[in-house]
Protein backbone atom coordinates (compact mmCIF):
# COMPACT_ATOMS: atom_id res chain seq x y z
CA UNK A 1 0.00 0.00 0.00
CA UNK A 2 1.47 3.34 -0.98
CA UNK A 3 1.73 6.46 1.12
CA UNK A 4 -1.01 8.32 -0.74
CA UNK A 5 -3.57 5.98 0.85
CA UNK A 6 -2.72 6.91 4.41
CA UNK A 7 -5.19 9.80 4.63
CA UNK A 8 -8.79 8.65 4.41
CA UNK A 9 -11.23 10.86 2.54
CA UNK A 10 -14.39 11.49 4.54
CA UNK A 11 -16.75 14.39 5.10
CA UNK A 12 -15.19 16.58 7.77
CA UNK A 13 -17.43 18.91 9.78
CA UNK A 14 -16.41 22.51 10.29
CA UNK A 15 -15.85 22.98 14.03
CA UNK A 16 -17.26 26.50 13.86
CA UNK A 17 -20.37 25.62 11.81
CA UNK A 18 -23.65 24.72 13.50
CA UNK A 19 -24.55 21.03 13.14
CA UNK A 20 -28.03 19.68 12.46
CA UNK A 21 -27.01 16.35 13.96
CA UNK A 22 -24.35 14.97 16.32
CA UNK A 23 -21.05 13.76 14.93
CA UNK A 24 -21.75 10.34 16.45
CA UNK A 25 -25.04 9.04 17.83
CA UNK A 26 -25.88 5.74 19.53
CA UNK A 27 -29.53 4.72 19.80
CA UNK A 28 -30.95 1.85 21.85
CA UNK A 29 -27.82 -0.32 21.91
CA UNK A 30 -28.29 -3.71 23.60
CA UNK A 31 -25.39 -6.11 24.21
CA UNK A 32 -25.58 -9.26 26.31
CA UNK A 33 -23.00 -11.88 27.25
CA UNK A 34 -23.70 -15.23 28.94
CA UNK A 35 -25.20 -14.44 32.34
CA UNK A 36 -25.03 -10.66 32.08
CA UNK A 37 -26.57 -7.75 30.13
CA UNK A 38 -23.62 -5.42 29.53
CA UNK A 39 -25.64 -2.67 27.82
CA UNK A 40 -29.38 -2.27 28.22
CA UNK A 41 -30.72 -0.16 25.32
CA UNK A 42 -28.37 2.76 25.94
CA UNK A 43 -28.07 5.97 23.95
CA UNK A 44 -25.19 8.41 23.57
CA UNK A 45 -24.29 11.48 21.50
CA UNK A 46 -20.91 13.03 20.63
CA UNK A 47 -20.69 16.52 19.15
CA UNK A 48 -17.93 17.61 16.80
CA UNK A 49 -15.29 19.82 18.40
CA UNK A 50 -15.98 18.57 21.93
CA UNK A 51 -14.42 16.33 24.54
CA UNK A 52 -17.08 14.04 26.01
CA UNK A 53 -16.08 12.13 29.15
CA UNK A 54 -17.66 8.74 29.82
CA UNK A 55 -18.07 8.01 33.52
CA UNK A 56 -19.18 4.99 35.50
CA UNK A 57 -18.03 2.29 37.86
CA UNK A 58 -16.11 -0.69 36.49
CA UNK A 59 -18.68 -2.97 34.94
CA UNK A 60 -21.02 -0.07 34.10
CA UNK A 61 -20.76 -0.79 30.36
CA UNK A 62 -18.34 1.93 29.23
CA UNK A 63 -15.76 -0.39 27.68
CA UNK A 64 -18.43 -2.53 26.02
CA UNK A 65 -19.97 0.55 24.38
CA UNK A 66 -16.57 1.74 23.18
CA UNK A 67 -15.80 -1.68 21.71
CA UNK A 68 -19.08 -1.49 19.79
CA UNK A 69 -18.28 2.01 18.53
CA UNK A 70 -14.79 0.86 17.46
CA UNK A 71 -16.06 -2.27 15.70
CA UNK A 72 -14.72 -4.87 18.14
CA UNK A 73 -18.19 -6.01 19.27
CA UNK A 74 -21.36 -6.17 17.18
CA UNK A 75 -24.46 -5.02 19.11
CA UNK A 76 -27.41 -7.36 19.56
CA UNK A 77 -29.79 -4.49 18.97
CA UNK A 78 -29.71 -0.73 18.26
CA UNK A 79 -28.25 1.69 15.72
CA UNK A 80 -25.09 3.74 15.18
CA UNK A 81 -25.13 7.03 13.24
CA UNK A 82 -22.04 8.90 12.01
CA UNK A 83 -22.49 12.36 10.46
CA UNK A 84 -26.21 11.59 10.52
CA UNK A 85 -25.81 8.45 8.41
CA UNK A 86 -26.72 5.02 9.80
CA UNK A 87 -23.68 2.74 9.69
CA UNK A 88 -22.84 -0.88 10.46
CA UNK A 89 -19.45 -1.72 11.95
CA UNK A 90 -18.33 -5.34 11.62
CA UNK A 91 -14.65 -4.93 12.55
CA UNK A 92 -12.08 -2.41 13.83
CA UNK A 93 -11.00 -1.90 10.21
CA UNK A 94 -14.57 -0.85 9.38
CA UNK A 95 -14.40 1.69 12.20
CA UNK A 96 -11.01 3.05 11.10
CA UNK A 97 -12.21 3.38 7.51
CA UNK A 98 -15.17 5.36 8.83
CA UNK A 99 -12.89 7.64 10.86
CA UNK A 100 -13.24 6.10 14.34
CA UNK A 101 -10.02 5.27 16.21
CA UNK A 102 -9.60 3.91 19.74
CA UNK A 103 -6.60 4.20 22.04
CA UNK A 104 -6.91 1.26 24.44
CA UNK A 105 -5.90 1.31 28.09
CA UNK A 106 -3.88 -1.87 27.47
CA UNK A 107 -1.45 -0.75 24.78
CA UNK A 108 -1.40 -2.78 21.57
CA UNK A 109 2.02 -1.97 20.15
CA UNK A 110 4.51 -4.48 18.68
CA UNK A 111 7.50 -4.37 21.08
CA UNK A 112 10.16 -5.58 18.62
CA UNK A 113 9.18 -3.17 15.85
CA UNK A 114 10.24 0.47 15.60
CA UNK A 115 8.08 3.41 16.54
CA UNK A 116 7.54 4.32 12.87
CA UNK A 117 6.66 0.74 11.91
CA UNK A 118 4.05 0.65 14.68
CA UNK A 119 2.46 3.97 13.69
CA UNK A 120 2.07 3.10 10.00
CA UNK A 121 1.59 -0.68 10.20
CA UNK A 122 -0.27 -1.94 7.06
CA UNK A 123 0.05 1.60 5.61
CA UNK A 124 3.82 1.72 5.04
CA UNK A 125 5.16 3.83 2.16
CA UNK A 126 6.83 1.68 -0.50
CA UNK A 127 9.67 2.28 -2.92
CA UNK A 128 9.50 1.52 -6.66
CA UNK A 129 10.53 -2.09 -6.01
CA UNK A 130 7.55 -2.69 -3.71
CA UNK A 131 9.60 -2.74 -0.49
CA UNK A 132 8.98 -0.59 2.59
CA UNK A 133 10.65 2.81 2.18
CA UNK A 134 12.10 3.17 5.70
CA UNK A 135 13.50 6.63 5.03
CA UNK A 136 10.07 7.93 4.03
CA UNK A 137 8.49 5.98 6.89
CA UNK A 138 10.71 7.74 9.44
CA UNK A 139 10.20 11.11 7.75
CA UNK A 140 6.41 10.81 7.92
CA UNK A 141 6.62 9.79 11.57
CA UNK A 142 8.94 12.68 12.45
CA UNK A 143 6.55 15.08 10.71
CA UNK A 144 3.56 13.68 12.62
CA UNK A 145 5.43 13.82 15.95
CA UNK A 146 6.49 17.41 15.28
CA UNK A 147 2.82 18.38 14.85
CA UNK A 148 2.05 16.76 18.21
CA UNK A 149 5.24 18.00 19.96
CA UNK A 150 6.25 14.40 20.72
CA UNK A 151 10.00 13.99 21.23
CA UNK A 152 10.55 10.31 20.35
CA UNK A 153 12.92 9.02 17.67
CA UNK A 154 11.00 7.19 14.90
CA UNK A 155 13.63 4.46 14.46
CA UNK A 156 13.87 3.17 18.07
CA UNK A 157 12.20 -0.09 19.09
CA UNK A 158 9.01 0.14 21.14
CA UNK A 159 10.42 -2.19 23.81
CA UNK A 160 13.05 0.42 24.73
CA UNK A 161 10.40 3.06 25.59
CA UNK A 162 8.73 3.80 28.92
CA UNK A 163 5.00 3.12 29.30
CA UNK A 164 4.35 6.86 29.09
CA UNK A 165 6.24 7.14 25.78
CA UNK A 166 4.39 4.13 24.39
CA UNK A 167 1.14 5.85 25.31
CA UNK A 168 2.20 8.87 23.24
CA UNK A 169 3.00 6.59 20.29
CA UNK A 170 -0.49 5.06 20.54
CA UNK A 171 -2.02 8.53 20.51
CA UNK A 172 0.04 9.55 17.50
CA UNK A 173 -0.96 6.35 15.69
CA UNK A 174 -4.66 7.12 16.23
CA UNK A 175 -4.20 10.72 15.06
CA UNK A 176 -2.37 9.47 11.94
CA UNK A 177 -5.63 8.03 10.62
CA UNK A 178 -7.08 11.55 10.49
CA UNK A 179 -10.02 10.17 12.45
CA UNK A 180 -13.05 12.31 13.22
CA UNK A 181 -13.83 10.31 16.38
CA UNK A 182 -11.06 9.49 18.85
CA UNK A 183 -11.74 7.24 21.84
CA UNK A 184 -9.22 7.53 24.67
CA UNK A 185 -9.46 4.88 27.42
CA UNK A 186 -7.62 5.97 30.60
CA UNK A 187 -4.87 7.71 28.57
CA UNK A 188 -3.16 9.29 31.60
CA UNK A 189 -2.92 6.21 33.84
CA UNK A 190 0.88 5.99 33.36
CA UNK A 191 1.70 9.66 32.73
CA UNK A 192 3.41 12.24 34.93
CA UNK A 193 1.81 15.64 35.52
CA UNK A 194 4.00 17.18 32.81
CA UNK A 195 3.04 14.45 30.33
CA UNK A 196 -0.64 14.86 31.22
CA UNK A 197 -0.37 18.60 30.47
CA UNK A 198 1.23 17.74 27.11
CA UNK A 199 -1.57 15.28 26.29
CA UNK A 200 -4.22 17.85 27.19
CA UNK A 201 -2.62 20.34 24.79
CA UNK A 202 -2.83 17.69 22.04
CA UNK A 203 -6.49 17.07 22.89
CA UNK A 204 -7.30 20.80 22.80
CA UNK A 205 -5.68 21.11 19.36
CA UNK A 206 -7.68 18.15 18.08
CA UNK A 207 -10.85 19.68 19.49
CA UNK A 208 -10.12 22.93 17.63
CA UNK A 209 -9.84 20.89 14.43
CA UNK A 210 -13.42 19.69 14.90
CA UNK A 211 -12.60 16.21 16.18
CA UNK A 212 -14.95 14.55 18.61
CA UNK A 213 -13.13 12.91 21.53
CA UNK A 214 -14.63 10.32 23.88
CA UNK A 215 -12.55 10.36 27.03
CA UNK A 216 -12.80 7.56 29.61
CA UNK A 217 -11.29 8.34 32.98
CA UNK A 218 -11.71 7.63 36.68
CA UNK A 219 -9.87 10.82 37.63
CA UNK A 220 -12.37 13.52 38.50
CA UNK A 221 -9.88 16.38 38.23
CA UNK A 222 -9.26 15.45 34.59
CA UNK A 223 -12.95 15.61 33.78
CA UNK A 224 -13.25 19.19 34.97
CA UNK A 225 -10.03 20.24 33.25
CA UNK A 226 -10.51 18.75 29.78
CA UNK A 227 -14.12 17.63 29.22
CA UNK A 228 -16.90 19.82 27.82
CA UNK A 229 -19.59 17.40 28.91
CA UNK A 230 -19.95 13.90 30.29
CA UNK A 231 -22.31 10.95 30.31
CA UNK A 232 -22.78 8.55 33.21
CA UNK A 233 -23.50 4.83 32.90
CA UNK A 234 -24.47 2.49 35.73
CA UNK A 235 -25.00 -1.27 35.60
CA UNK A 236 -25.25 -1.24 31.81
CA UNK A 237 -27.77 1.60 31.69
CA UNK A 238 -27.50 5.21 30.57
CA UNK A 239 -28.10 7.57 33.51
CA UNK A 240 -27.55 11.17 32.36
CA UNK A 241 -25.52 13.65 30.29
CA UNK A 242 -24.45 16.99 31.79
CA UNK A 243 -22.17 19.89 30.96
CA UNK A 244 -19.05 19.71 33.13
CA UNK A 245 -19.60 23.29 34.28
CA UNK A 246 -23.03 22.47 35.71
CA UNK A 247 -22.14 19.81 38.29
CA UNK A 248 -19.82 19.08 41.20
CA UNK A 249 -17.62 16.09 41.88
CA UNK A 250 -20.12 14.78 44.45
CA UNK A 251 -22.95 15.05 41.91
CA UNK A 252 -21.04 12.83 39.51
CA UNK A 253 -20.21 10.26 42.17
CA UNK A 254 -23.86 9.99 43.20
CA UNK A 255 -24.88 9.43 39.57
CA UNK A 256 -22.14 6.84 39.08
CA UNK A 257 -22.72 4.68 42.13
CA UNK A 258 -26.38 5.38 42.89
CA UNK A 259 -25.44 6.23 46.44
CA UNK A 260 -23.37 8.73 48.36
CA UNK A 261 -19.84 7.68 49.26
CA UNK A 262 -19.36 9.41 52.57
CA UNK A 263 -15.70 8.62 53.03
CA UNK A 264 -13.30 7.97 50.16
CA UNK A 265 -10.37 7.29 52.49
CA UNK A 266 -11.80 5.39 55.49
CA UNK A 267 -8.55 5.40 57.48
CA UNK A 268 -9.10 3.74 60.84
CA UNK A 269 -7.08 4.60 63.90
CA UNK A 270 -5.61 1.25 64.94
CA UNK A 271 -2.93 0.29 67.46
CA UNK A 272 0.52 0.24 65.87
CA UNK A 273 2.47 -2.80 67.01
CA UNK A 274 6.05 -4.00 66.82
CA UNK A 275 8.26 -3.84 63.74
CA UNK A 276 7.29 -6.61 61.30
CA UNK A 277 9.46 -5.71 58.30
CA UNK A 278 12.88 -4.09 58.67
CA UNK A 279 14.87 -3.13 55.56
CA UNK A 280 18.47 -1.92 55.86
CA UNK A 281 20.61 -0.42 53.07
CA UNK A 282 18.80 -2.30 50.32
CA UNK A 283 20.41 -1.78 46.91
CA UNK A 284 19.81 -2.95 43.35
CA UNK A 285 22.81 -1.98 41.29
CA UNK A 286 22.00 0.74 38.78
CA UNK A 287 18.39 1.08 39.98
CA UNK A 288 18.20 2.13 43.65
CA UNK A 289 20.55 2.38 46.61
CA UNK A 290 20.61 2.45 50.42
CA UNK A 291 16.88 2.08 51.05
CA UNK A 292 16.23 1.79 54.81
CA UNK A 293 12.82 1.68 56.53
CA UNK A 294 10.63 -0.27 58.97
CA UNK A 295 6.94 -1.17 58.86
CA UNK A 296 5.06 -2.06 62.04
CA UNK A 297 2.05 -4.29 62.59
CA UNK A 298 -1.12 -2.33 61.75
CA UNK A 299 0.80 0.40 59.95
CA UNK A 300 0.20 1.60 56.40
CA UNK A 301 3.46 2.99 55.02
CA UNK A 302 2.78 4.95 51.86
CA UNK A 303 5.45 5.21 49.18
CA UNK A 304 5.39 8.27 46.94
CA UNK A 305 7.61 9.57 44.15
CA UNK A 306 7.50 10.50 40.50
CA UNK A 307 7.40 7.90 37.72
CA UNK A 308 10.91 6.43 37.43
CA UNK A 309 11.83 7.10 41.06
CA UNK A 310 12.33 3.39 41.75
CA UNK A 311 9.27 2.70 43.91
CA UNK A 312 8.12 -0.39 42.01
CA UNK A 313 11.69 -1.68 41.81
CA UNK A 314 11.95 -1.63 45.61
CA UNK A 315 8.68 -3.56 45.86
CA UNK A 316 9.90 -6.15 43.35
CA UNK A 317 13.17 -6.56 45.25
CA UNK A 318 11.33 -7.07 48.55
CA UNK A 319 9.23 -9.81 46.97
CA UNK A 320 12.16 -11.48 45.21
CA UNK A 321 11.01 -10.73 41.65
CA UNK A 322 14.34 -8.99 40.98
CA UNK A 323 16.44 -9.71 44.09
CA UNK A 324 18.46 -6.90 45.67
CA UNK A 325 22.22 -6.96 45.11
CA UNK A 326 22.99 -5.91 48.70
CA UNK A 327 21.32 -4.97 51.97
CA UNK A 328 19.28 -6.92 54.51
CA UNK A 329 15.63 -7.80 55.09
CA UNK A 330 14.35 -8.94 58.49
CA UNK A 331 10.87 -10.15 59.41
CA UNK A 332 9.91 -10.02 63.10
CA UNK A 333 13.56 -9.42 63.91
CA UNK A 334 14.88 -12.45 62.02
CA UNK A 335 16.98 -11.96 58.89
CA UNK A 336 15.58 -13.59 55.75
CA UNK A 337 16.89 -14.10 52.24
CA UNK A 338 14.26 -13.18 49.67
CA UNK A 339 15.60 -14.26 46.28
CA UNK A 340 12.39 -15.61 44.74
CA UNK A 341 8.65 -14.86 45.06
CA UNK A 342 8.27 -18.36 46.55
CA UNK A 343 10.66 -17.39 49.36
CA UNK A 344 8.68 -14.19 49.93
CA UNK A 345 5.40 -16.13 50.15
CA UNK A 346 6.94 -18.55 52.63
CA UNK A 347 8.09 -15.58 54.72
CA UNK A 348 4.51 -14.25 54.89
CA UNK A 349 4.60 -11.61 52.16
CA UNK A 350 2.02 -10.87 49.44
CA UNK A 351 2.50 -8.54 46.46
CA UNK A 352 -0.18 -6.91 44.32
CA UNK A 353 1.75 -5.78 41.24
CA UNK A 354 1.35 -2.50 39.38
CA UNK A 355 0.16 -3.93 36.05
CA UNK A 356 -2.71 -6.37 36.52
CA UNK A 357 -2.71 -7.36 32.84
CA UNK A 358 1.02 -8.02 32.41
CA UNK A 359 2.07 -9.34 35.82
CA UNK A 360 -1.14 -10.07 37.71
CA UNK A 361 -3.92 -11.86 35.85
CA UNK A 362 -3.75 -15.14 33.99
CA UNK A 363 -6.05 -13.73 31.34
CA UNK A 364 -7.08 -17.01 29.71
CA UNK A 365 -8.00 -18.64 33.05
CA UNK A 366 -11.20 -18.24 35.03
CA UNK A 367 -11.77 -16.35 38.29
CA UNK A 368 -11.47 -19.50 40.40
CA UNK A 369 -8.03 -20.40 38.98
CA UNK A 370 -6.79 -16.81 39.23
CA UNK A 371 -7.86 -16.36 42.82
CA UNK A 372 -6.52 -19.71 43.98
CA UNK A 373 -3.17 -19.48 42.17
CA UNK A 374 -1.09 -18.33 45.16
CA UNK A 375 -2.31 -20.92 47.67
CA UNK A 376 -2.10 -24.19 45.75
CA UNK A 377 1.13 -25.12 47.54
CA UNK A 378 -0.03 -23.98 50.97
CA UNK A 379 -3.28 -24.81 52.75
CA UNK A 380 -5.16 -26.65 50.02
CA UNK A 381 -2.92 -29.57 49.08
CA UNK A 382 -3.02 -32.91 50.90
CA UNK A 383 -0.78 -35.82 49.89
CA UNK A 384 -0.22 -34.24 46.50
CA UNK A 385 -3.92 -33.64 45.75
CA UNK A 386 -5.65 -30.27 45.61
CA UNK A 387 -8.53 -30.01 48.06
CA UNK A 388 -10.83 -28.49 45.47
CA UNK A 389 -13.96 -28.34 47.59
CA UNK A 390 -12.43 -26.20 50.35
CA UNK A 391 -10.47 -24.07 47.87
CA UNK A 392 -13.56 -23.38 45.78
CA UNK A 393 -15.57 -22.54 48.92
CA UNK A 394 -12.98 -20.07 50.21
CA UNK A 395 -12.56 -18.44 46.79
CA UNK A 396 -16.31 -18.00 46.50
CA UNK A 397 -16.51 -16.47 49.98
CA UNK A 398 -13.64 -14.11 49.12
CA UNK A 399 -15.33 -13.04 45.87
CA UNK A 400 -18.53 -12.31 47.79
CA UNK A 401 -16.61 -10.40 50.46
CA UNK A 402 -14.94 -8.23 47.80
CA UNK A 403 -18.18 -7.82 45.81
CA UNK A 404 -16.73 -9.15 42.58
CA UNK A 405 -19.33 -8.66 39.84
CA UNK A 406 -19.44 -11.86 37.79
CA UNK A 407 -22.05 -14.36 36.58
CA UNK A 408 -19.96 -17.22 38.04
CA UNK A 409 -16.52 -18.19 39.32
CA UNK A 410 -15.92 -19.99 36.02
CA UNK A 411 -16.02 -16.72 34.06
CA UNK A 412 -12.72 -16.05 32.23
CA UNK A 413 -11.04 -13.15 34.02
CA UNK A 414 -10.29 -11.16 30.87
CA UNK A 415 -14.06 -10.72 30.46
CA UNK A 416 -14.28 -8.79 33.74
CA UNK A 417 -13.92 -5.04 34.12
CA UNK A 418 -10.60 -3.68 35.39
CA UNK A 419 -11.95 -3.02 38.87
CA UNK A 420 -13.29 -6.55 39.23
CA UNK A 421 -10.02 -8.01 37.95
CA UNK A 422 -8.25 -5.99 40.64
CA UNK A 423 -10.58 -7.35 43.31
CA UNK A 424 -9.83 -10.92 42.20
CA UNK A 425 -6.10 -10.24 42.54
CA UNK A 426 -6.58 -8.70 45.98
CA UNK A 427 -8.55 -11.81 46.93
CA UNK A 428 -5.73 -14.03 45.68
CA UNK A 429 -3.29 -12.50 48.14
CA UNK A 430 -5.71 -12.29 51.05
CA UNK A 431 -6.17 -16.06 50.83
CA UNK A 432 -2.47 -16.39 51.76
CA UNK A 433 -3.16 -14.62 55.10
CA UNK A 434 -0.09 -12.37 54.74
CA UNK A 435 1.79 -10.68 57.56
CA UNK A 436 3.18 -8.14 55.09
CA UNK A 437 1.12 -6.83 52.16
CA UNK A 438 2.77 -4.85 49.35
CA UNK A 439 0.31 -2.92 47.18
CA UNK A 440 1.66 -1.26 44.02
CA UNK A 441 -0.93 1.17 42.59
CA UNK A 442 -3.85 -0.79 44.11
CA UNK A 443 -6.56 1.48 42.64
CA UNK A 444 -5.07 2.45 39.26
CA UNK A 445 -7.67 2.46 36.51
CA UNK A 446 -10.64 1.54 38.69
CA UNK A 447 -13.76 3.52 39.49
CA UNK A 448 -14.53 5.62 42.52
CA UNK A 449 -16.81 3.04 44.13
CA UNK A 450 -14.27 0.21 43.78
CA UNK A 451 -11.55 2.53 45.10
CA UNK A 452 -13.55 3.24 48.25
CA UNK A 453 -14.12 -0.50 48.75
CA UNK A 454 -10.41 -1.31 48.39
CA UNK A 455 -9.45 1.55 50.72
CA UNK A 456 -11.89 0.22 53.33
CA UNK A 457 -10.44 -3.27 52.97
CA UNK A 458 -6.86 -2.02 53.33
CA UNK A 459 -7.80 -0.14 56.48
CA UNK A 460 -9.49 -3.26 57.89
CA UNK A 461 -6.40 -5.37 57.19
CA UNK A 462 -4.26 -2.85 59.06
CA UNK A 463 -6.70 -3.17 61.93
CA UNK A 464 -6.02 -6.91 61.94
CA UNK A 465 -2.29 -6.26 62.37
CA UNK A 466 -1.10 -6.64 58.78
CA UNK A 467 1.91 -4.46 57.91
CA UNK A 468 1.14 -2.69 54.62
CA UNK A 469 3.41 -0.97 52.09
CA UNK A 470 1.26 1.00 49.64
CA UNK A 471 2.73 2.59 46.52
CA UNK A 472 0.56 5.15 44.76
CA UNK A 473 0.92 7.94 42.22
CA UNK A 474 -2.31 9.53 43.47
CA UNK A 475 -1.45 12.10 46.11
CA UNK A 476 -4.87 12.13 47.83
CA UNK A 477 -4.66 8.35 48.22
CA UNK A 478 -1.21 8.50 49.79
CA UNK A 479 -2.20 11.31 52.13
CA UNK A 480 -5.58 9.81 52.98
CA UNK A 481 -4.49 6.24 53.74
CA UNK A 482 -0.94 6.37 55.15
CA UNK A 483 0.34 6.50 58.72
CA UNK A 484 3.73 7.53 57.35
CA UNK A 485 4.88 8.38 53.84
CA UNK A 486 8.23 7.38 52.36
CA UNK A 487 9.33 9.46 49.38
CA UNK A 488 11.79 8.44 46.64
CA UNK A 489 13.63 10.32 43.92
CA UNK A 490 15.84 8.72 41.25
CA UNK A 491 16.51 5.57 43.24
CA UNK A 492 17.12 7.31 46.57
CA UNK A 493 15.04 7.57 49.71
CA UNK A 494 14.70 11.31 50.25
CA UNK A 495 12.58 11.34 53.40
CA UNK A 496 9.87 9.76 55.56
CA UNK A 497 7.01 11.96 56.77
CA UNK A 498 4.56 11.35 59.61
CA UNK A 499 0.89 11.62 58.65
CA UNK A 500 0.43 14.83 60.64
CA UNK A 501 3.37 16.52 58.87
CA UNK A 502 2.59 15.44 55.30
CA UNK A 503 0.92 17.50 52.61
CA UNK A 504 1.23 17.72 48.83
CA UNK A 505 3.88 20.43 48.97
CA UNK A 506 6.17 18.59 51.40
CA UNK A 507 5.87 15.35 49.42
CA UNK A 508 6.60 17.03 46.09
CA UNK A 509 9.61 18.81 47.55
CA UNK A 510 11.06 15.44 48.56
CA UNK A 511 10.02 13.80 45.27
CA UNK A 512 11.97 16.40 43.28
CA UNK A 513 14.90 16.65 45.70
Amino acid sequence: MTSDTTTLERPHPDAAAPLAHPLLEIRGILKAFPGVVALDKVSFQLKAGTVHALMGENGAGKSTLMKIISGIYIPDQGDIFLHGEKITLKSPIDALNRGIAMIHQELNLMPHMTVAENVWITREPQNRFGFVDHKELNRKTAELFAQLSIDIAPDVEIQTLSVASRQMVEIAKAVSYNSDVLIMDEPTSALTETEVAHLFNIIRNLRQQGKGIIYITHKMNELFEIADEFSVFRDGQYIATCASADVTRDDIIRMMVGREIKQMFPKQEVPIGDVVLSVQDLCLEGVFQNITFDIRAGEILGMAGLVGSGRSNVAEALFGVVPATSGTIAINGVGVEIDTPAAALTAGMAFLTEDRKETGCFLSLDIQDNMGAAVLNQNYVNKGFVQSKSLNRDCMEMAQRLRVKTPSMSEVIQNLSGGNQQKVLVGRWLLTHPKILILDEPTRGIDVGAKAEIHKLVSELAGQGVAILMISSEMPEVLGMSDRIMVMHEGRLTGILDRKDADQVSIMELAAK
